[in-house]
């Protein structure tokens, strides 16, 4: 196995120009998977013991972190992360915090899940981040209170020991816990600021509620799909796909290069558990000229089983949202998405519900990670 890439140390004072051109990165194994603490599918920071220089919720925006070197408020430079004080010891004899001195903050998942890997980003914190960062993991129900969470019966399993970090970084950590979470707790020891917080992996739905709601989408991502390959992620990623609500601008989907070739483009997904698809939705929403001419779907029951083609070529409009009412129950595990020739669409949904199989499928892996 490959070692994850590692930062350590200041770095340069910001001399002016692009302030990521000396930005310390790496390609990380784990950042195709979803980030499961993304605010778009309803993560949240919902405490921090301090804040006073730049609030808690900046760790989950999905932007990158900006830098305006010019800017000041009354408490000193604005910056976007989450950034404390400096913490000072107990007295003039004691001048420096002690080795357990440390900020936190706790992080609701947007969905449970196995987490397969952190970037903690300390983006343009240059001489200001943390020396040090450890991550801490829960399994809660329901919505906890920050009180709750920091009661002393609750089981926490530390992600990431204590392990130092650098300045204008991302610093990624591969995890290989097979459990499934709910919150997380960051500490930065002992003080400093952290830009963003990704938690990449995957979802762990629970059985009793998509029980519950009969038929839901089967391909949405917290619902338990995922996207197992695409032909081409050139300008957006295609797990866009499958993203809660209606894309609002074209970046928020999945467009591919343009083709020079006779080919075409193509997503594959995974199901949250074998399914009977009944309904489909392909928006193209918000691409206008780059929509995707044409489409078919199909459709796999099984790992390496054949592909049966369940919606022929079909003709797709610019910013519209098709829907197609299946002739019949389709079973399956698996779907392709085949758009001709190139271009993008914005999300695919799948309507339907969990067969008998896929059902005890779902709950025996939920037993299993802990749920």
């Amino acid at each position: 196995m490959t070692a994850t890439p590692h930062f350590t140390g200041d770095a340069n004072p910001y001399g002016g120009g692009d302030p990521y051109a000396d930005y310390r990165t790496a390609d990380f194994s784990f950042t195709h998977l979803v980030d499961l603490a993304d605010r778009r599918l309803g993560g949240g920071v919902i405490a921090a013991n301090d804040e006073f220089f730049a609030e808690r919720e900046n760790l989950l925006k999905p932007e990158p972190a900006e830098f305006d070197p010019e800017r000041f408020g009354h408490k000193g430079k604005i910056m976007d992360g989450w950034e404390t004080r400096r913490r000072r010891g107990t007295s003039a004899t004691e001048p420096h915090p002690t080795d357990e001195d440390h900020d936190w903050a706790l992080v609701r998942l947007g969905v449970p899940g196995v987490v397969r890997g952190l970037v903690v980003d300390t983006a343009h914190f240059r001489g200001n981040y943390p020396q040090s960062v450890s991550v801490e993991a829960a399994s809660l129900p329901g919505s906890p209170s920050p009180e709750a969470l920091l009661a002393p019966d609750v089981k926490w399993t530390t992600l990431v020991p204590r392990t130092a970090v650098g300045g204008h970084a991302a610093n990624g950590f591969a995890v290989h816990e097979e459990r499934r979470f709910t919150h997380l707790r960051v500490n930065q020891h002992p003080d400093g600021g952290i830009a963003r917080l990704r938690v990449h992996g995957v979802v762990a739905p629970d059985p009793v509620w998509l029980a519950a709601l009969g038929t839901f989408d089967l391909v949405a991502l917290e619902n338990g799909g995922e996207v197992e390959d695409a032909s081409d992620r050139f300008y957006s990623p295609a797990t866009n796909t499958i993203a809660p609500g209606r894309s609002r601008k074209m970046d928020d989907g999945w467009e591919t290069r343009r083709r020079r070739d006779k080919g075409n483009d193509w997503i594959r997904y995974r199901l949250a558990g074998q399914s009977e698809i009944r309904a489909v939705e392909i928006d193209t929403a918000c691409l206008k000229g780059n929509a995707a001419g044409w489409a078919t779907i199909s459709v796999s029951d099984g790992e390496g089983g054949e592909y049966a083609v369940v919606l022929p070529r079909t003709r797709l409009q610019p910013d519209t949202n098709h829907r197609f009412v299946l002739p019949e129950p389709v079973r399956g595990t698996h779907v392709r998405i085949d758009i001709f020739p190139d271009g993008g669409i914005s999300r695919l949904r799948l309507f339907g519900t969990l067969t008998e199989e896929g059902a005890a499928r779902l709950a025996a892996r939920h037993e299993t990670l802990g749920g």
